[in-house]
């Protein structure tokens, strides 16, 4: 079946870096669009980035450019959030999402436009 499983996260200081990884399984991932969210308790589920099919486009919240680099690795199904420069409002359950698109271009940025979920991965930022 399809499977998404999220690793990398970790509790990490200030201005730390991090990195996530997410491994699909049971689906061709070339032609799915990747993204991450996170969600802290209490709050909806809030978009992080996007990557399309190809690489070629990707996406962020203001709240994370410049700061957060999505990328993905079709040969190994996995899609990679690197974050740097971490405050303690990252803090949060980073979930990786996938939906199928037949476009290699389109990205997409609200959580109700995938289907496909990971059990999503902690990552706490201390101050």
């Amino acid at each position: 079946q399809v499977q998404l499983v999220e690793s990398g996260g970790g509790l990490v200081q200030t201005g730390d870096s991090l990195r996530l990884s997410c491994l699909a399984s049971g689906l061709t991932f070339s032609v799915y669009v990747m993204a991450w969210f996170r969600q802290t308790p209490g709050k909806e589920r809030e978009f992080v980035a996007t990557i399309s099919r190809s690489g070629g486009y990707t996406y962020y919240a203001d709240s994370v450019k410049g700061r957060f680099t999505i990328s993905r690795d079709n040969a190994k199904n996995t899609v990679f959030l690197q974050m740097s420069s971490l405050k303690p409002e990252d803090t949060a359950v980073y979930y990786c999402a996938a939906k199928l698109s037949s476009s290699r271009s389109d990205a997409y940025t609200r959580d109700s436009d995938y289907n496909t979920w990971g059990q999503g991965t902690q990552v706490t930022v201390s101050s």
